[in-house]
């Protein structure tokens, strides 16, 4: 039986060209290395990894997968199956029909892979392609999956290990070699795997009398995942310490570090902190998703006209806009949202930060070391020099600071910075409070956005609810006429309970007007300039969070919970 070209099927099932084709094929002929035909259309973006291995799928008369169940997942067919062989061959068995045993392979013609997993299970089996992508996930699953592999990895150590020389720090070399035994980091791989899963932010490791506890903050919320006996601490620490190329016997100074990991297709920067504490040291890790980071001003969640009206000032050629807000309120993904909106190439654009959370293409990101002098002052000095039309500043903290970014607003740059105020209107007299004069806060500043984080309402479990009398009390005037519009969700294995999948931010727009800036110089307080900008139809904080939760999109208690520091 004649089998058919893998093109001749792309041609029939997809939008394929044939001179795309033509090409691929002559591409294919001049490489040394004689690539498949599918990978180098896929390279070239003709045609999709999915659509090359539906037509590999018809090709050699095997069935395709778009996703392997969780509940044909089998652990006992993985168990004595090297991962790292898995992996590298994107190989997978699991349960198929009527108890037989399927293999998932993203490529039908590594056949050595095949059959060695065949005979590693001593069972016939039948192939089936799936993509890539799917095979590594479900691979982590396979070993990571339950929280309780976390301490099932640690009964694996030698019992023979002496942990009270190692609590007491007197034993370095032994606790190097059990922070690279395969039990301690298959259980930090665990940590990490299942804080992605969960869509978590940060993983806190904390210390104390009797135990270890693990915690995740999901949606700017921290949930206790697991505890671990506390015998295990020096060596889940040390671990980490070496992925972050941190002293290992330094137990008696905070530490600061960074690693990169890769779970299934994301690749994640992790932010190391270690902080000494009475009952061992505590350690922050903050996970950045480089993979999943996208900065567009469409997804941050404002509404059409605070949209309209931002969209507006950023593309004013000079001036400062600040974002205020606490730590946590999503103000450097908006920078970066802004930064990705202006970022052509007629533009300069030059950023400060502390430290760099992310890089961007086609801007020139610094980092500053205060250690060496180089602060947020002394690099825009320079930065100055370097002829740039758009600067950032990652947070504006000293007179000196305020003075260089207002000497650049009015010499022709846009300026976008950071303050941490509870609401817009107190950036104003916190720049004065500083040392900056009115008429030079009147003459730079041109916009000023306080923002928070709400909690998105979980879709799968989204059901209308009454306010209660609380909510009622706060909202009296908005809510009377609208509790049927409400929401919440009552909480499901898709949120882990909670009622809230993802967040968005709610804004308090204010754009500096000639008004405003006459309240400026008459020295008002913050109060009137935000009375001020209210009547001329400023939302506030919570107003904006009441529009959302009336869209069904957050619930007032959430509203209430980012935002009671702040008047309706």
């Amino acid at each position: 039986m004649k089998v058919e070209l893998l093109g001749q099927i792309l041609l029939r099932q997809t939008s394929l060209a044939e001179q795309q084709l033509a090409d691929a094929l002559l591409l294919q002929t001049n490489e040394k290395q004689g690539q498949r035909i599918g990978r180098i259309l896929i390279r070239a973006g003709h045609v999709t990894e999915i659509e090359v291995l539906k037509a590999l799928a018809q090709q050699w008369g095997l069935s395709y997968l778009d996703n392997i169940p969780q509940r044909k997942l089998n652990k006992d067919l993985v168990a004595n199956l090297p991962i790292e062989f898995l992996k590298k061959h994107k190989i997978l068995p699991f349960n198929g029909v009527q108890e037989t045993v399927s293999i998932a392979v993203s490529d039908p013609l590594d056949v050595m892979a095949f059959d060695a997993v065949v005979k590693m299970l001593g069972v016939r089996c039948k192939r089936i392609i799936c993509a890539s992508s799917v095979i590594e996930d479900r691979l982590s699953h396979y070993y990571y999956q339950s929280e309780g592999s976390a301490t099932e990895a640690l009964t694996e150590l030698d019992d023979s290990m002496d942990f009270t020389g190692l609590a007491s720090g007197s034993a370095s070399e032994d606790l190097l070699d059990l922070a690279n035994r395969a039990p301690v980091v298959k259980l930090v791989n665990t940590i990490f795997f299942q804080a992605v899963q969960a869509r978590a932010s940060d993983i806190h490791i904390e210390p104390y009398e009797d135990e270890v506890t693990v915690r995740f903050r999901i949606d700017g919320v921290l949930h206790n995942k697991f505890a671990l006996p506390k015998q295990y601490v020096a060596a889940l620490v040390s671990r980490l310490k070496i992925m972050a190329n941190l002293n290992i016997a330094e137990r008696r100074l905070p530490q600061d570090g960074r690693s990169r990991i890769k779970i299934s297709e994301n690749e994640i920067d992790i932010r190391v902190s270690t902080v000494p504490s009475s009952d061992g040291e505590r350690v922050v890790l903050r996970l950045l998703d480089k993979s999943g980071a996208r900065f567009g001003l469409g997804q941050l969640g404002f509404t059409a006209d605070t949209e309209k009206e931002f969209h507006r000032l950023i593309h004013i050629p000079h001036g400062i806009i600040l974002l205020t807000g606490p730590t946590g309120s999503g103000k450097t993904t908006t920078l970066y949202s802004v930064l990705g909106e202006l970022n052509t190439e007629v533009r300069n654009i030059m950023t400060v930060e502390d430290p760099i959370e992310y890089k961007l293409a086609g801007i020139g990101q610094m980092q500053i070391h205060p250690k060496i002098g180089l602060t947020f002052a002394n690099y825009l000095r320079h930065i100055l020099r370097q002829d740039p039309d758009v600067i950032m500043i990652g947070e504006i903290r000293d007179l000196e600071t305020a003075q260089i970014a207002i000497q650049a607003a009015l010499t022709g740059h846009l300026v976008l910075s950071t303050l941490h105020t509870n609401d817009s209107a107190s950036a104003i007299t916190r720049l004065i409070d500083m040392g900056i004069e009115p008429y030079l806060v009147c003459s730079s500043v041109i916009g000023i956005m306080a923002q928070r984080l709400v909690r998105i309402i979980c879709p799968q479990c989204k059901a209308p609810y009454t306010p209660s009398e609380e909510e009622l009390g706060v909202f009296d005037a908005q809510l009377q006429h609208r509790k049927e519009n409400l929401y919440q969700g009552k909480g499901c294995p898709n949120c882990i309970g909670t009622g809230y999948m993802g967040r968005e931010g709610i804004f308090e727009l204010m754009t500096i007007d000639d008004e405003i800036r006459e309240s400026i110089m008459a020295n008002a307080s913050s109060n009137l300039i935000k009375q001020i900008a209210i009547k001329k139809g400023m939302f506030t904080l919570r107003q904006d969070g009441l529009r959302k939760a009336f869209a069904g999109e957050t619930t007032i208690e959430e509203v209430l919970r980012v935002a009671q520091d702040a008047a309706v």
